[in-house]
């Protein structure tokens, strides 16, 4: 699905209006580029703008497009300093649309997700963009979450064990059609991080897929600031040093195979996972206790998620640029991860 039906808008329409933000007049629906998991529209009245997020129709995978997730972190944050789009509204009646969805106000800035775009901000501006994420991602994970109403949206120790045991458990789902050599991979990282996982000594919120193109940037005046963080679908209670580790992990060149072309969070232009690290810990971020662990289970992960998108589709659920090259990036992250713990 890459369109909202005009039945599908006026049950929309009938949403908002439920939770005090009826449109004023009728609802048209933009899909917005970028998206390889949920998909993402413009909603427009006329005088107001939303954002409507709502899972694939084929090819899903359990938790992987939880909308309700980014609904409940994302109305909890709204109050703290992190910047977030304010939630409006959340739907878990399939039937309206086809699946569940969840509408938040519409935030202006801009993505960069392509390496030009990156390319095209002077040096001073680029180095604000990495600046601004990274002491965003260090105020997240100072807030107590406990505090901000999120004391029971996920366990809060064992997180390198369940992360492990989940993605594991997605990979016999999506893997399965992956080259003998790839699977075997995986299978020997995964034995390896169960044999040795990092251990936990701080907790508090973490999103699980922060990078550049998963927030929207001011850019005005030259200079660069985190207008909101988007994309909190794999978010949960949990081991923040995971959350550093999942940035750097996506510096790796093969996560341009993902996307389908040159991505800017790849760029050389931006520091690499290393200067990372150490610009977090001088944010006032937690210390990055068992980092190479906590890389390896970071390449693991994605490496699933790459997978995924090829199994969605392999099953028609999806076309375009990086859907039929995902697969490819597959094995290089899972080379990387055994590169770490050999």
């Amino acid at each position: 699905m890459t369109t909202l039906s005009d039945g599908d808008l006026a049950a929309v329409a009938r949403v908002l209006a439920d939770a005090g933000a009826a449109p004023v007049g009728p609802l048209s629906a933009t899909l917005i580029a970028g998206g390889r998991s949920n998909l993402t529209f413009r909603l427009d009245d006329g005088a107001s703008r939303w954002v409507l997020r709502t899972p694939p129709r084929v090819g899903r995978t359990p938790s992987a497009h939880d909308v309700a997730r980014e609904f409940r972190v994302t109305s909890a944050l709204g109050a703290t300093a992190v910047p977030v789009a304010r939630a409006v509204a959340l739907c878990e009646d399939e039937s309206l649309i086809g699946g569940p969805f969840a509408v938040a106000e519409f935030v202006d800035g801009r993505t960069l997700q392509a390496r030009d775009e990156l390319e095209a901000l002077a040096t001073g501006q680029v180095h604000a963009a990495v600046g601004a994420l990274v002491e965003t991602l260090a105020t997240l994970h100072r807030v107590d979450h406990v505090a901000v109403g999120l004391g029971r949206f996920g366990r809060p120790d064992a997180y390198a064990e369940r992360q492990l045991k989940r993605w594991n458990g997605q990979w016999e789902i999506v893997g399965s059609h992956l080259p003998d050599g790839v699977r075997r991979c995986a299978s020997t990282l995964a034995e390896r991080l169960s044999a040795g996982l990092p251990e936990q000594r701080s907790t508090g919120i973490v999103h699980g897929d922060y990078r550049i193109d998963n927030t929207l940037l001011d850019l005005s005046d030259g200079g660069a600031r985190v207008a909101a963080v988007v994309d909190w679908e794999l978010s949960t209670i949990g081991d923040p040093v995971a959350d550093v580790a999942m940035m750097c992990v996506y510096r790796h060149p093969a996560f341009d195979l993902v996307i389908g072309s040159p991505t800017a969070w790849t760029s050389d232009l931006l520091p690499d996972p290393a200067a990372l690290a150490s610009a977090y810990e001088a944010a006032g971020g937690v210390p990055l206790v068992d980092w190479e662990r906590h890389l390896a289970l970071g390449y693991f992960k994605i490496a699933v998620i790459a997978a995924g998108i090829d199994h969605r589709h392999r099953l028609g659920a999806s076309q375009g640029e990086g859907f039929d090259t995902a697969g490819d990036s597959v094995g290089p992250f899972l080379d990387a991860g055994l590169q770490l713990l050999r």
